[in-house]
């Protein structure tokens, strides 16, 4: 196909191979499971912004773990969904909004990491230097450190991105459910050499300093517990903490899952699968972890639930 004009460009997205038989009940599951993201995760930044007690700074730099997985939910399902009934051969998409969609993909893996981030020194602060906690999570660093993970962000996927849109392209089809940049990347015909090194450079630092400082806050966290014999805050720091873990974790694996089955096409819809569900797992999970692990948002949503059954 002709290098044509973005606005007039069109791609073939080639989506889930799904029977008609098969088509209602995935179409009803996964508009079931974002319904649950949207209504879980948007719940939780209004319990947080309306509970005057939830306003320190570990439940506002939580509100960044909501916010960010419904922009992952909401950048590929409702596509998805829209796609489950169209024939394979007819799934088009415009160049610009694949490459719109490919920009919130990328904002949503990258956010996930840096989030968590800022959420590990929170805890680090927390437990490791309680004295000075007030003084040092103000307001005006919690903005700070929000401003900084969706910064660095938007920064390093504008060149992901802008390096993959100056290669031209020869090849029109998507071989995935939805926009990204290695499907991006593969329509080009001409040398990659510069973005690949930069998109393998940009995954690798990201990944290490991601689990490089949560591995190492942790551990500093637990030198901290085992030197404390005050049984209480160790346990409710071992809450907290055990709550951050399992949401990184999840976040990890279904990241790295999806990652590695880039690599291989003989298995293209185990592929397919593992990038949809690194969009729809953590955040369906996330908000339930911390609804459901954190003391002070569990008795937040029990005395709200309990009020309007009295009412």
């Amino acid at each position: 196909m002709e290098n044509q004009s973005y606005g007039e460009n069109v791609l073939l997205l080639e989506g889930l191979k799904v029977t008609e038989q098969s088509s209602y009940p995935a179409f009803i599951l996964l508009l079931l499971i974002y319904i649950f993201i949207m209504v879980t995760n948007v719940g939780l930044v209004v319990l947080i912004g309306l509970e005057r007690s939830l306003h320190q700074p570990m439940y506002l730099l939580l509100c960044n773990l909501p916010i960010n997985d419904v922009l992952g939910a909401t950048a590929i399902v409702p596509r998805i969904l829209h796609d489950i009934f169209i024939p394979a051969g007819q799934r088009y998409v415009n160049y610009i909004e694949c490459v719109l969609q490919a920009f919130c993909v990328h904002i949503y893996g990258t956010s996930s990491h840096n989030i968590l981030i800022i959420m590990a020194f929170d805890r680090y602060v927390a437990i490791c230097n309680p004295l000075r906690y007030a003084s040092i999570m103000t307001t005006r660093m919690v903005w700070s450190l929000s401003a900084c993970a969706w910064g660095a962000t938007f920064f390093c996927v504008s060149i992901l991105l802008g390096l993959t849109l100056s290669l031209s392209h020869c090849r029109e089809t998507i071989l995935n459910p939805f926009c990204d940049n290695p499907s991006l990347f593969k329509l080009s015909c001409e040398s990659t050499a510069i973005a690949s090194i930069y998109g393998l450079t940009f995954t690798v630092v990201l990944l290490v300093l991601s689990m490089g400082s949560v591995t190492l806050t942790y551990l500093q966290i637990t030198m901290v517990c085992l030197k404390s014999k005050n049984r209480v805050l160790n346990s409710r720091a071992l809450q907290t903490c055990a709550t951050h873990l399992s949401v990184y974790l999840i976040m990890v694996v279904s990241g790295l899952t999806n990652i590695f089955m880039h690599r291989y096409q003989s298995s293209s819809e185990y592929r397919k699968l593992a990038a949809i569900l690194f969009h729809v797992l953590p955040p369906a999970l996330n908000a339930v972890i911390y609804g459901l692990q954190t003391k002070e948002i569990r008795q937040k949503i029990v005395n709200r639930f309990n009020n309007k059954v009295t009412v």
